[in-house]
């Protein structure tokens, strides 16, 4: 027999492919950017003059609900009467104005508006505190000893930042910052404020939220309906609605709606409760120690000087959002100390001129670029004009100071949650999926938020904090700084972060995109942003810049 052949060997049936990971994400990534591009003007682009008037003027609006706050908060505690209040009104406008001017040209360069802090409120009632028993000849005479006395305090405290700014010890500290650190310190700038929103709208719900709705709609939905509203209304809706609204206010003023309310409905809703028309003077430069000569008190200057450093912590988180939102790249550690040191001398001059608190860069103002899509700096800088204007002027910024708190808060309900929107986007520049960085974010955010609040909370209203030792000058120090969001959310960010693990994360901290923009020739992008004007850089001991 012959041998037969072996049958052919049968093949497996190809391999099914594997079934999809349905884990995986289908959807598009997007790409980390360093610059927003839906801009329609950045920091160095500019808008046409008479748009840039408006925009202005718009800026100028939204810092002067701050203004009028601080001085109907403080001014009546002093002792001070109506005429008063509009003085102080005009001195804080008019330091905004030249600190603004100062720091959009020789300071941050960024296009930052800077207003009145409330960070001041604690040390300024501890001097108010402290000449409630003291008998004088008349209220408005306790009201210049008092305002004397803030003089000399915001005098001698100021050069607390000018040391940490000209020292560059403010810029040492922002290097051990990252973006893990940013994002809690940008969105509790802020979230910090929600007290300054719907809480203080709802003062007079009645106005305040037709407001709030009615800014939401024209801006966002309405300029959708045809192209040629699209860029009036995006850009100069908060305008309009503020018109609308205050007209609306001053219909129920006059027809009687509050006559029978309560006295604090009267003061929220009514148009005539702030007596600032009748009381302004129509022209009125204020000048070098208005109030008297300054007093200095040792126990008022160490609790002024626990403000300054919060305003350092507060204009910081301000300066990276308006970095961001303007289109420019993060602000360089040198960029941050010259800042602070020339808020210092802005804080120097504002003791002179008897302005009754420091200033600090605006987070509604910010907030207003991300809302109109326009970061110039040019716009920012004729803003100043508006507010030496006015504030000379008294009769004009007093007309427009007699807008209801409660329309501002309104506003700040919008700006602020945009400023805290920006502080989220930083974290795209880290590992957002490490669970050390997912715990480091949250504590610091948590934190921020809630250690103030309980200072917040439990402070009388004759400005007692929770830390009540025998020195009232280190009370007024403990309650000022852990009464601020940002300067809490700085401490605990930067403690957690450089010590938990801090050198075998660098990568998901975001280190290694961070550190180039800290370098003065880091970025090619640096010098483009941040660089003096006129080349005022080139003359200047690097020591200084």
């Amino acid at each position: 027999m012959g041998e037969t052949e072996p049958p052919p060997p049968v093949q497996a049936p190809p391999a099914a492919p594997p079934p999809p990971n349905l884990a995986l994400s289908r959807g598009p990534t997007w790409t980390p950017a360093e610059q927003l591009l839906q801009l329609h003007y950045c920091i160095h682009s500019n808008p046409s003059w008479p748009e840039a008037l408006l925009l202005a003027f718009q800026h100028y609006i939204v810092m002067l609900g701050t203004t009028v706050l601080i001085a109907a908060t403080l001014v009546p505690q002093m002792g001070g009467g109506h005429g008063d209040k509009a003085r102080v009104i005009q001195s804080l406008l008019f330091m905004s104005g030249v600190n603004t001017l100062l720091q959009t040209l020789i300071g941050s360069r960024l296009p930052t508006v800077m207003s009145g802090s409330l960070a001041f409120t604690i040390p300024v009632m501890s001097i108010i505190n402290d000449y409630t028993d003291r008998t004088f000849e008349s209220e408005h005479e306790r009201f210049t000893y008092t305002m004397r006395t803030i003089q000399g305090s915001l005098i001698v405290s100021s050069f607390i930042n000018i040391f940490l700014g000209y020292s560059k010890t403010w810029g040492t500290l922002t290097r051990y910052f990252s973006p893990i650190i940013i994002v809690p310190v940008v969105c509790v700038v802020g979230l910090g404020l929600f007290m300054r929103g719907f809480p203080m709208l709802a003062d007079c719900v009645e106005i305040g939220l037709p407001m709030l709705i009615l800014l939401v709609i024209t801006q966002q939905y309405l300029r959708r309906i045809h192209v040629s509203t699209h860029h009036l209304l995006e850009r100069f809706a908060l305008l309009l609605c503020l018109g609308v609204i205050w007209a609306f206010a001053a219909i129920l003023t006059v027809s009687g709606a509050y006559s029978t309310a309560k006295e604090r409905t009267q003061q929220s809703c009514r148009t005539d409760r702030s007596y600032l028309l009748s009381s302004a003077p129509w022209i009125k430069i204020p000048y070098p120690f208005q109030w008297g000569t300054p007093i200095f008190r040792a126990s008022h200057v160490f609790g002024m000087m626990g403000a300054a450093l919060v305003t350092s912590a507060e204009s910081t988180g301000t300066f990276f959002a308006a970095a961001r939102i303007s289109g420019a790249t993060p602000p360089p550690a040198h960029v941050l100390s010259r800042s602070i040191g020339l808020q210092g001398i802005g804080m120097l001059l504002e003791g002179i001129f008897g302005a009754p608190v420091g200033t600090t860069a605006s987070v509604e103002n910010v907030g207003l670029l991300g809302l109109t899509y326009i970061g110039s700096r040019r716009v920012v800088q004729i803003s100043c004009g508006f507010m030496i204007f006015f504030s000379i002027f008294g009769k004009f910024g007093a007309f427009f100071a007699s807008i209801p708190l409660p329309v501002f808060a309104a506003i700040y309900c919008v700006l602020y949650g945009i400023v805290a929107a920006v502080g989220i986007s930083f974290i795209q520049f880290a590992n957002n999926n490490s669970m050390r960085n997912l715990y480091v974010l949250g504590l610091t955010l948590f934190l921020g938020i809630s250690i103030p609040q309980y200072f917040v909370t439990n402070t009388s209203p004759d400005g007692h904090g929770p830390v009540r030792t025998e020195g009232g000058w280190f009370n007024d120090i403990l309650n000022t700084i852990f009464s601020s969001p940002p300067t809490v959310a700085i401490i605990v960010g930067t403690l957690v972060d450089n010590t938990l693990e801090a050198k075998h994360t660098a990568n998901d901290r975001g280190v290694p995109w961070w550190m180039p923009f800290q370098n003065r020739k880091g970025d090619v992008r640096n010098d483009e942003f941040y660089s003096l004007p006129l080349r005022i850089n080139e003359y200047m001991p690097t020591r200084f810049l």
